[in-house]
């Protein structure tokens, strides 16, 4: 079992890999066999800047499971964690070569997004295993259903983001239900009221900035 130390010094260079683009995907790319419509620039404009969203919400989620998987109090727990964290790196993947495609670029505020992620992830994984467990399930939850909003929003003739969207909520609904069958707890709805309220924050910020 890796130390402590072991374990910060790869927590700062998996930062880096993922603020700097350095990283890629082990499944192939859900829009791969898809050819690129034709969209007016606002389309464009309006697709790049949810997907730009969707990568954050990326990056917040690799910072959010290093920082519980620092924390976590048994292997089975660190497990998951990674497991379900190597399914997101394929996400911000998929999303860096979407935002490359629709001519545009990640948000300037993810290294912010991702330092207060590590920390939310870190002191979560603190409170214990079930409550960590419950805060992926209940972080999926929110996911997911901004992802469906950002299915019913993206332009019709974005068929490469919106392929990439279906195979991310399918994945991010699994790890939800992963969680809570791993011992997750199960938060109540005022505090997944409050999670959906900061994430707005996010969401309303990286889609322009």
């Amino acid at each position: 079992m890796s130390s402590l130390a072991d374990q910060l010094v790869s927590g700062i260079d998996k930062a880096l890999r993922t603020l700097t683009g350095q990283h890629d995907a082990d499944r192939p790319n859900p829009a791969g066999g898809l050819v690129e419509g034709e969209m007016e620039d606002q389309a464009r404009r309006h697709a790049a800047g949810l997907m730009r969203v969707n990568h954050t919400g990326e990056v917040c989620a690799q910072a959010l499971y290093e920082g519980q998987s620092l924390m976590a109090r048994t292997r089975e727990v660190r497990r998951l964690l990674e497991s379900a964290a190597s399914e997101e790196a394929d996400h911000l993947a998929w999303c860096e070569q979407r935002l490359q495609e629709l001519e545009s670029r990640p948000s300037a505020l993810n290294p912010v997004f991702y330092a207060l992620s590590y920390a939310m992830g870190a002191a979560t994984g603190l409170l214990g295993d079930r409550v960590s467990l419950g805060f992926v399930e209940a972080t999926e939850d929110q996911v997911c259903s901004h992802l469906e909003k950002h299915l019913a929003d993206l332009p019709l003739e974005d068929e490469r983001s919106r392929e990439i969207v279906k195979r991310m909520h399918e994945d991010e609904a699994r790890h939800g239900s992963a969680a809570l069958e791993g011992g997750g707890v199960a938060f109540p709805e005022p505090v997944k009221k409050v999670m959906t309220a900061v994430s707005r924050i996010m969401t309303e910020t990286s889609y322009r900035v």
